[in-house]
């Protein structure tokens, strides 16, 4: 059970409308829950490409180091990969809040003040930012697709606006999941969005706090 009897009065009363304290992680409302749940089951799925991508690694180095005929073809297949699951799966870190923080100061706010300062951040400054990356990045790729860009090395990949596509969707999801997240804000702050207590874990914030 976590000592709360030192625990200031915000951080015992966090958020009367939606019943959670500051010991516990941002409640989640119906919509957030179902975009969260879809970007997670995403990621997960995208993040078999590692193993596509290990695979290709290997074989590039058992032709180039063993067999002593190196494809270019496949090294640039090798980078494709990892660049197209890097950009799919930053959404998924952002989802899991496992992408990397700078916490000296946040650790020391109640969960109200955290909330807060994400959702400003969110609103006043990453969704702007994100609207106008995305909106570039379409255009990068549209003009690799009209020019019929490819690899400039004669063995190279061709269709070079695919990888380049991967840029504006993976902002895109980020940009989504980092809306989720800015609604699960409002939820704590407002009551709105309402709380979203899914089946078969009611409880499971009430016991976070326990």
């Amino acid at each position: 059970m976590s000592d709360r009897s030192n625990a200031s009065p915000e951080d015992r009363d966090a958020s009367p409308a939606t019943g959670f304290s500051s010991g516990m992680e941002l409640p989640t409302n119906r919509i957030s829950y179902h975009v969260d749940g879809g970007i997670e089951l995403f990621g997960k799925l995208v993040s078999w490409l590692w193993i596509v991508t290990l695979f290709v690694v290997l074989t590039n180095v058992v032709n180039r180091f063993i067999l002593g005929r190196g494809s270019i073809g496949v090294e640039e297949l090798s980078w494709h990969l990892f660049g197209t699951t890097m950009m799919l799966t930053l959404a998924y870190a952002v989802v899991t809040d496992s992408h990397v923080r700078v916490d000296v100061l946040r650790e020391k706010f109640s969960l109200r003040t955290q909330a807060w300062i994400e959702l400003l951040a969110i609103v006043l400054l990453l969704l702007p930012v994100l609207y106008f990356v995305v909106d570039e990045l379409i255009q990068y790729a549209w003009r690799s697709y009209l020019r019929g860009e490819r690899s400039q090395a004669p063995s190279g990949l061709p269709y070079r606006f695919i990888i380049k596509s991967m840029l504006p969707i993976g902002m895109l999801l980020v940009a989504i999941a980092i809306a989720s997240r800015a609604l699960r804000c409002c939820t704590l702050l407002f009551g709105f969005p309402r709380v979203y207590l899914h089946p078969g874990n009611s409880d499971g914030n009430e016991k976070a706090g326990s």
